[in-house]
């Protein structure tokens, strides 16, 4: 068969080909099958590129991970950095499981198809990708699976456990978010705007790239999980778990790695929000996507603009001084970025300039009230996202243009309230639903991660040992000691040194006592009790989370001095000394003499 070209293609089929033999296809047949061979090719390319589209925007959004990390190592001491990084990773790979596994199946499983789509509470189908045809779009909707889970790496920051963080990666890209991704952007969502038929009050939630659904959802989980697991130890108590006048800043090692980390989310929001058209080549989506990076682009700008000055006229006002923060200024960009993505479709772009300046407005407002309140967030994660992510999500129901609401929803009864106004109607119907969106993403999380979390905390996988905590983690995750206990240069590198020595006397103390199990000798479990005893009481003493139930810990010229559980000051070189002891009576073959109760 002929395979030249079309025309040789539909004359080998209709039965001539090419010979001359006397039986042409008459034109109509031809032109018919041209068309038709014309169609399915056209087809097919858009097929490519929409598929090839999705996959970039996929790899852009990904790309934020990488945004994540930077900020998050940047925000954080130096003796945390590894294991903090370490901790992003994990978030990726365990959101990338679990949302493989059940996530997507339970958010998209047989709902993508508007015309068929069926109310439903979760999807059904295509569990572990059975029978997913367009695998693309999985990748998209897993990186704004990721994203969502990352968001609640950065609060936690300093004193997570790493067990914690990969559990609750788990738990929310496998069924925590797909349940709000299938509610509010599946056609079978009961609060869905793409619902076929009867939408909530006849528009439903506009969300265009997850303002709710992904930001609001991570900071909610972040808020949450910061409640539970409490402040890093001497950011707003003393070491004896006494209130401090003023809250202790923990300022992060490099703002240079926190401006990296914002410039590549503010890169990877264009595949965020750009990218939410899912397909580039059908009407005049292509329009909906650059109005939506433009709009992205105003929104961040305004939002880093209100927020560097707002804080800097503030400032002069109180203390006198003009001071520019580059750390407020970074997170109101973001701020700004978070708050347009709901609208960023809708939305005129001056719309998007106002949304900007007021999440600005808002980040700061947030962000003080949270350290009032001794609510420690690392890397203001809750006011970023969580808060602004409401504000975004409200917005829609304020600004959201007729004719942009018909080109991308295919109505424009139910508009913003503003423009309602303009109609001579006062229809807020768009606000109330946005409304009842925020409150069922909140609602949703409450009842799911406030018991998860609870639950890890009452088994103890939260919240790491506090010492642990104090001289940094990545002394017991990653194996990183550091040299700043070994090249001491000031007042605060000594005080260092000397929790860090305590560190290492505890942990020779703790494989002293395993040893001792081991060989079966003596009562060698009653500071594992202490321990599990602190965790359930929730002290804010250092001795919360230590195997040795010390109840005071600070250091002096001859070590760490303490108080054991009877109020008998010891040091820890008391106790190593009797550890030495024990171990030399343990060696002795001629010494008869029974080991001690316990070496604490």
């Amino acid at each position: 068969m002929p395979t030249g070209n079309t025309y040789q293609t539909c004359m080998a089929e209709l039965g001539d080909g090419g010979e001359g033999n006397g039986t042409s296809p008459s034109t109509e047949e031809l032109l018919l099958c041209i068309s038709s061979k014309y169609d399915n090719a056209s087809s097919s390319t858009d097929n490519s590129i929409d598929t090839l589209f999705l996959i970039y925007a996929a790899s852009i959004v990904f790309f934020m991970q990488a945004g994540f990390a930077m900020i998050s190592a940047g925000c954080v001491r130096l003796n945390n950095v590894q294991n903090t990084l370490l901790k992003n990773l994990l978030d990726a790979c365990g959101a990338s499981l679990g949302f493989y596994s059940i996530g997507y199946a339970f958010a998209w499983g047989g709902s993508t198809d508007p015309a068929t789509a069926t109310t439903t509470f979760i999807g059904t189908q295509n569990f572990f990708l059975v029978g997913v045809e367009d695998e693309s779009f999985w990748l998209f909707q897993f990186a704004f699976c990721a994203t969502s889970a990352t968001i609640v790496a950065g609060a936690l920051a300093e004193r997570c456990q790493m067990t914690a963080y990969l559990a609750y990666s788990l738990v929310l890209a496998a069924f925590v978010y797909p349940v709000v991704v299938h509610s509010i952007w599946s056609p079978s969502g009961f609060l869905s705007a793409t619902k076929p038929e009867d939408p909530l009050f006849g528009v439903g939630v506009v969300d265009f790239a997850g303002s709710s659904v992904v930001h609001l959802t991570g900071g909610a989980t972040a808020l949450i999980a910061t409640l539970i697991l409490g402040p890093r130890t001497g950011r707003f108590y003393d070491l004896r778990g006494k209130p401090l006048e003023k809250a202790k800043d923990f300022p992060g090692h490099s703002l240079s790695l926190q401006m990296l980390g914002v410039f590549i989310l503010w890169f990877g929001w264009y595949g965020f929000n750009a990218g939410s058209t899912i397909s580039i080549t059908t009407g005049e989506n292509y329009l909906i996507a650059s109005h939506a990076a433009i709009c992205t682009t105003l929104g961040g700008a305004a939002g880093a603009i209100m927020t560097l000055f707002l804080h800097t006229i503030v400032e002069e006002r109180l203390t006198g001084e003009v001071k520019f923060n580059l750390q407020y200024a970074m997170n109101g960009c973001l701020s700004g970025l978070v708050s347009v993505t709901a609208g960023c479709a809708v939305i005129e772009s001056w719309a998007s300039v106002v949304i900007g300046l007021v999440s600005g407005l808002l980040y700061l407002v947030s962000s003080k009230f949270l350290v009032k309140r001794r609510i420690d967030d690392a890397v203001d994660a809750i006011p970023v996202h969580m808060v602004n992510g409401i504000w975004g999500c409200l917005s829609v129901g304020f600004f959201a243009e007729p004719a942009l609401m018909e080109h991308v929803y295919g109505s424009s009864e139910h508009v913003g309230w503003f423009y309602s106004w303009g109609r001579g109607s006062i229809d807020g119907r768009l606000l109330a639903c946005q409304l009842i969106g925020c409150l069922f993403v909140c609602g949703w999380i409450t009842i799911t991660m406030a018991p998860f979390f609870w639950f890890l905390h009452y088994l103890g996988y939260l919240r790491a040992d506090t010492l642990e905590e104090v001289v940094g983690l990545d002394v017991e995750y990653t194996g990183g000691l550091m040299d700043m206990h070994i090249q001491s240069q000031n007042e605060a590198e000594a005080k260092m040194e000397d929790y860090v020595s305590e560190y290492l006397k505890r942990r020779d103390e703790r494989m002293y006592i395993k040893k001792q199990y081991n060989t079966g000798a003596g009562n060698i479990f009653s500071g594992s009790l202490n321990r599990q005893q602190a965790r359930r009481s929730g002290g804010d003493d250092l001795h919360a989370h230590s195997v040795h139930g010390m109840s005071v810990l600070r250091p002096n010229s001859q070590g760490i001095e303490a108080l054991d559980l009877n109020g008998r000051r010891t040091s820890s070189s008391e106790r190593l000394s009797a550890m030495n002891r024990s171990n030399s009576n343990e060696t002795d073959p001629n010494n008869v003499q029974s080991q001690p109760e316990s070496v604490l």
